[in-house]
């Protein structure tokens, strides 16, 4: 099952839902009502009025889909069932959404404290108070924790019996390794606006303590775009902007460059502190499928950023190390088919298996030991790295997509589901 919104202007993401149909899905009697709104609706990017209800809306889910049938044991959908979302199919307008929240709210297919709730969190949005990322941003956790509401919007979203997660036991390695004042920087593709909730939510029962202090290497995008606001400031971010997107308007060109020098700076003093757990996806944006097979795969790695990251850990007079992690949750939160200028992409969002996976430490000196120059070393470790993002892609994509599950471990990814061992403690 599959929904979808836009974020142009204030029009937001309750107007547009979409449902994608197949042989069998699930009974959409309720559980629409609730990904429609608990699960979509971006929240005002100040204030916590409309977030908190929104938050109290996502705990309380049960109460609004406890008449659907779940995921599991989905029915068949009939054409009349799949008819009730049209409403907000058809709203183009302000008006349109409004008057289609009442529609349904009086033909009682949206229980009463949803539709107020969406109706809420709409005027909430449209009167949003901007918010300004400082080049290194600390997540709000108080007096409303975002990193919370990221975590209870997300969760919903992965189907963690079909998700799994590759050689545990090294996210706790470089867990005692950050504990002990080391730097840990992980390198790896970039798949959704989801991703770092991923990596907490699939770390959560194992290794909470990286999803609740890792920092990410952030875009312009998700600190620009009204929709992604509110789950970025729940998010440790250091704030550049995308080589993707850096000439996107030449008179900007040039601030966008002196942003980036002052993220840098920013850094390089994290590093120089010491137990800093860095994430950044060398690629320079979203994963993107092969336009003639829709297969998905890691984009390629630019050299110069990878290298970049290597020296600012090297210079930091701490330890360091560098790690190859790969990600595969795209379903969840797939970006557009291609690269977009503006701001205000369609989004997408489906209830899928998703996969983390990460490879042990590989070493600069030890893959570069016989090239020639600086040019030959930097392409070398950079495709080393993502050799190994690529590898442990397949293995998460065998396990996933291919249904092979645990079986799909090799020799070098050992795959498991940490959640469940912890219930079974």
């Amino acid at each position: 099952m599959t929904l979808a919104f836009s974020s142009s202007a204030a029009t937001v993401a309750v107007a547009s839902a979409t449902v994608t149909s197949s042989a069998r899905i699930p009974t959409l009697r309720g559980f629409v009502s609730f990904r429609l709104t608990a699960k979509k609706l971006p929240l005002r990017s100040h204030g916590g009025g409309g977030v908190r209800a929104m938050s109290e809306l996502v705990q309380d889910k049960e109460s609004v889909v406890a008449a659907s049938t779940s995921f599991s044991d989905a029915e068949e959908t009939t054409p009349s069932e799949l008819n009730h979302s049209r409403t907000f199919l058809d709203a183009r307008t302000e008006q349109d959404l409004i008057a289609g929240i009442r529609k349904e709210k009086e033909a009682g297919t949206l229980p009463p404290n949803v539709a107020s709730g969406m109706e809420e969190l709409y005027w909430n949005y449209k009167n949003a108070h901007p918010y300004t990322f400082n080049p290194y941003h600390k997540a709000i956790r108080e007096p409303f924790d975002y990193f919370h509401f990221v975590h209870t919007y997300i969760r919903p979203l992965i189907d963690f019996k079909n998700s799994y997660v590759g050689n545990a036991s090294i996210f706790s390695e470089l867990e005692d390794k950050i504990r002990q004042g080391h730097n840990i920087v992980l390198i790896s593709n970039h798949q959704s606006e989801a991703d770092p909730a991923v990596i907490s939510l699939l770390l959560e029962a194992q290794c909470p303590y990286i999803g609740e202090n890792i920092k990410c290497v952030a875009g312009d995008r998700v600190i620009t775009d009204p929709l992604c606001k509110p789950f970025s400031m729940g998010r440790n971010l250091i704030c550049v902007y995308s080589k993707n997107h850096m000439n996107d308007d030449p008179e900007l060109v040039d601030m966008k460059r002196k942003a980036n020098t002052r993220s840098l700076k920013e850094m390089a003093t994290l590093l120089r502190s010491g137990s800093q757990l860095i994430w950044i996806a060398p690629s320079g944006g979203r994963d993107r499928p092969n336009p003639s097979t829709g297969e998905w795969f890691p984009a390629p790695f630019d050299p110069s950023s990878v290298d970049n990251m290597r020296r600012l850990v090297e210079h930091s007079g701490t330890p360091g190390h560098i790690y190859p992690m790969s990600l595969l949750c795209y379903d969840i939160m797939p970006p557009p088919p291609k690269v977009e200028k503006e701001i205000g992409e369609r989004r997408l969002v489906g209830f899928h298996g998703t996969g983390l996976s990460v490879a042990p430490e590989i070493s600069f000196s030890d893959v570069t030991s016989d090239c020639n120059n600086p040019n030959e070393a930097k392409e070398a470790y950079s495709q080393a790295l993502y050799k190994s993002v690529n590898e442990q892609y397949k293995t998460l994509n065998f396990a996933i997509k291919h249904r092979r599950g645990i079986e799909a471990s090799t020799s070098t990814v050992s795959l498991s589901q940490p959640w469940n061992e912890s219930l079974s403690v």
